[in-house]
């Protein structure tokens, strides 16, 4: 899907007020340590997206501490945003810190295994 800026801004909106009422609207506990990494707000602004991230032993409890949570959410959101619509939250997991996480993991044990040169001095 093309994002023009406006498109853009909107989610870095919405992304911007979610991560505040998180950390200080809403007070459970295992939403500590919760980062909110992106937003994919619809063009009808009917539903968002919300992507998260967490420590991995604990992306269960948080997605549903998020989801328990996502009325209160919507609503601080509604009142902090002008727009027309609220959209309803849908909370995923960001997969991506993974991804460049094995990628950057791969990496390092191929240059190991090819006896190449370390990334940063102080790594011999």
């Amino acid at each position: 899907m093309k994002q023009g800026s406006s498109s853009r801004r909107v989610n870095e909106q919405a992304r911007q007020v979610i991560a505040q009422i998180i950390m200080f609207e809403v007070s459970d506990p295992r939403l500590s340590l919760v980062t909110i990494t992106d937003c994919e707000v619809s063009f009808d602004r009917s539903a968002c997206n919300v992507y998260f991230t967490a420590d991995r032993a604990r992306i269960e409890e948080v997605s549903a501490a998020l989801k328990s949570a996502s009325g209160r959410i919507r609503s601080l959101m509604g009142r902090e945003l002008s727009w027309r619509v609220v959209p309803e939250l849908r909370f995923f997991p960001d997969k991506s810190v993974d991804h460049a996480e094995r990628i950057a993991i791969a990496l390092r044990a191929e240059r190991e295994r090819s006896g190449g040169a370390p990334d940063e001095p102080g790594d011999e």
